[in-house]
């Protein structure tokens, strides 16, 4: 499938119902891109790709829905992007939203493979009784089958339980002490990207939830995302908390790996 001419088309999705710690995340998708916007830096992306450039990829703005029926609207604006031929790029929220997105990507792009940034698994059966919460969406998704290859990349808080649902799923996990895993990002069929903010290292990125040290730098994450081979048909980038921020400093760090998604999914 050829998807020079499919537009990348960013969704904002204003959630963080399901966050099992402290809320805030759903004021980030403002938050980023004011930060893509500001004059402190130029649109083009370190692969060459003029962002200001007309019509290279355009802006649905924030989803409107109310906390009760949140999972079914976020899957619907998903769909809704993918049914106009364009690939959805969706600003949380919390990383709960990754498994209705994921349900209407999976529709349109069979085989898929997830390429997961994150400090933690994500993958608990339920967490404090919750099956939806944030620290569920990839148990969901796998048991689900909407994935062929799951793929997580800088984890560095697995616990017991999830290692044994990695092997229940067959997940591949890039432990945060065996990076780089360059040679790994690479798919043969559809591929969708999820980010989340706290696969960095909080000294780089200080706006997030759940702090844990020991994480990628900014440096590090641009590289392994320049190193995904394949057809990315869709992404989001989740756990910005700015409640937590300090001068704006994780807003401009999203802001970039904004960028570079987007420039990955338009170079190809």
């Amino acid at each position: 499938m050829n998807l020079s001419a499919v537009i990348p088309t960013i969704l904002g999705i204003p959630f963080d119902a399901q966050s099992s710690y402290l809320r805030g995340a759903a004021e980030a998708p403002t938050k980023i891109r004011q930060a893509l916007a500001c004059d402190a830096s130029n649109h083009w992306t370190e692969t060459g790709v003029d962002l200001g450039a007309a019509g290279i990829y355009e802006d649905g703005g924030d989803l409107e829905f109310l906390e009760r029926d949140a999972f079914a609207a976020i899957e619907n604006g998903a769909d809704e992007i993918i049914r106009l031929g364009k690939r959805p790029v969706c600003l949380g929220g919390d990383h709960s939203i990754t498994y209705p997105i994921v349900k209407a990507v999976a529709r349109k792009y069979s085989g898929l493979t997830i390429f997961h940034f994150d400090a933690h698994p994500d993958l608990y059966d339920e967490f404090e009784g919750n099956r939806l919460s944030h620290a569920c969406p990839f148990a969901r998704i796998m048991e689900a089958g909407l994935a062929k290859r799951l793929v997580q990349v800088g984890i560095r808080t697995i616990n017991r339980h999830q290692r044994e649902q990695v092997q229940k799923f067959g997940v591949e996990v890039v432990e945060m002490s065996t990076l780089p895993a360059y040679d790994t990002l690479k798919a043969a069929g559809p591929i969708y990207i999820t980010f989340d903010m706290d696969v960095l290292d909080p000294a780089f990125a200080p706006g997030i939830s759940h702090r844990e040290p020991g994480g990628m730098s900014v440096r590090e994450a641009i590289a392994h995302l320049q190193a995904i081979e394949g057809e990315i048909v869709g992404a989001d980038l989740v756990e910005f908390n700015p409640v937590r921020d300090v001068d704006g400093m994780t807003a401009t760090v999203a802001a970039k790996i904004l960028k570079e998604i987007l420039g990955k999914m338009i170079a190809g």
